[in-house]
């Protein structure tokens, strides 16, 4: 523990400093709380207190989800709502700041409206409307909320109308133009040999 000097005094050496705080581990999506409940179940014997956070996550690079779940404390509710919120994202296929056109839908008694806007003019939106653009990474933009005022349901539908946005949806859609253009020549053919066998 110490060391004799030529004065013959005691000297301590001095030990490393270690670090007592854990580093945080870096998480993959940044997230933001946007609605904490205290939530009361009604058992034999009384009452039991648990909470339900709703967490939006995302990249800012087009990947965004939202996640609702239930915890005896906080820290486990947040946890377990990121989890979920995990499982249920969406990718947009989009690149730039804003949306491509205009989109308004309605989920549960939730109505949402979304409109493109030009470089510089910002997120013109409040609540969980917001927060979904801002995580997906979308930076010009104007919504409006015309439903619900349910923070939840409101996400939602604007994560439903972001997925208009999401490769899977686009293939689906140039699929369906496809479908609709075979048709439309299939009936063309029909209608010309129709007009040949009446004259």
């Amino acid at each position: 523990m110490f060391k004799e000097n030529s004065d013959q005094k005691q000297t301590f050496k001095k030990k490393p400093f270690k670090k007592r705080r854990k580093e945080r581990e870096k998480r993959e999506y940044e997230q933001k709380v946007i609605d904490i409940a205290r939530v009361t179940r009604v058992v034999k014997g009384g009452k039991r207190f648990s909470f339900r956070t709703v967490v939006v996550i995302g990249d800012k690079r087009g990947k965004v989800g939202v996640g609702v779940s239930r915890g005896k404390d906080m820290k486990i509710s947040t946890e377990k709502s990121y989890a979920d919120a995990k499982k249920n994202m969406i990718e947009l296929s989009f690149s730039g700041n804003t949306i491509p056109y205009e989109v308004h839908g309605k989920l549960g008694s939730a109505k949402i409206l979304l409109k493109p806007a030009q470089k510089g003019h910002g997120i013109v939106a409040g609540g969980a409307v917001r927060t979904v653009v801002s995580l997906a990474g979308i930076s010009d933009v104007s919504g409006k909320m015309l439903g619900s005022k349910s923070k939840l349901n409101n996400a939602r539908a604007t994560i439903k109308l972001l997925e208009q946005f999401t490769v899977k949806k686009l293939k689906e859609n140039v699929k369906k133009d496809e479908v609709k253009k075979d048709e439309k020549k299939v009936s063309e053919k029909n209608i010309k040999e129709d007009v040949k066998k009446g004259k």
